[in-house]
């Protein structure tokens, strides 16, 4: 949920996903200032908003020259602050949860402010460049709320950026985290397939994450702890990834028509 700076407009769209049964809220709260997306800029955006936002879109109140995320930011509240959580749990009976937390004293805040849990998130490296990822925040969210006297029953941490392979599950869980939010995957097994590439995406990973929890001796997830993960390097940002020589050494690279 992206909080607008016309409240009512906010309370009338949560009041639309509570009929439709929708379960929790996740708050965007990492976007008061839009980042530099260059390459969102170079795209033109021209469909129109939701019927909420019909108002600004007939004044012409909405910027379209740089792209999707532009336009979408005239609709977000940069004053949204710690003062307006009375607000957003007076408005609905679902959960509230705070997406776009990058420090455990924020973490500490939003469990002492009341509401369910958080989502460490960069927003996809999209808005503050070099910002941690995630998982890099993990640990110290959760020691932070350990020593807030937080169970984890009471506040749920989830995660989000990276999320490619079951291990990547494995690790987050280990680290605390109650669940992941998975985002890139999603987009391109629905882009290329469909629902059927969303299945499939999923069960891929159940596959992953049952064999690394398999190989790693862990007959339920519950059993999974810190114990099964190292983090002494978990802020040095060196990955190792397989090279894949045959594409990269004995194909010729496409190149752009202009170039060619």
């Amino acid at each position: 949920l992206y909080v607008n700076p016309e409240r009512s407009r906010t309370e009338e769209y949560v009041r639309k996903l509570e009929e439709a049964g929708v379960k929790a809220l996740f708050v965007t709260v990492d976007a008061p200032q839009l980042g530099r997306r260059e390459k969102d800029m170079r795209n033109k955006y021209t469909q129109q908003g939701s019927d909420v936002q019909g108002g600004d879109e007939d004044e012409g109140e909405v910027d379209r020259s740089q792209g999707a995320t532009r336009a979408i930011s005239s609709y977000i509240d940069p004053g949204l602050c710690w003062d307006d959580v009375p607000w957003l749990k007076s408005i609905t009976k679902m959960k509230v949860l705070l997406k776009g937390v990058q420090c455990g004293e924020d973490a500490v805040m939003a469990f002492k402010a009341g509401l369910d849990g958080a989502v460490l998130s960069n927003h996809g490296g999209r808005q503050l460049d070099t910002c941690r990822s995630g998982i890099e925040v993990l640990p110290e969210v959760m020691e932070a709320l350990k020593e807030a006297g937080c169970k984890r029953e009471d506040f749920a941490v989830f995660i989000d950026g990276g999320i490619r392979r079951g291990a990547d599950i494995f690790k987050a869980v280990a680290l605390g985290a109650s669940g992941v939010g998975v985002g890139r995957p999603v987009l391109y097994s629905l882009a290329s397939y469909g629902e059927k590439g969303i299945v499939r995406m999923v069960h891929m990973l159940q596959d992953e994450l049952q064999m690394v929890m398999r190989l790693s001796g862990c007959p339920t997830v519950q059993s999974i702890t810190e114990a099964h993960v190292i983090t002494r390097n978990l802020a040095d940002h060196i990955v190792p990834l397989p090279v894949d020589h045959l594409t990269q050494g004995t194909y010729m690279p496409l190149m752009p028509a202009a170039r060619m």
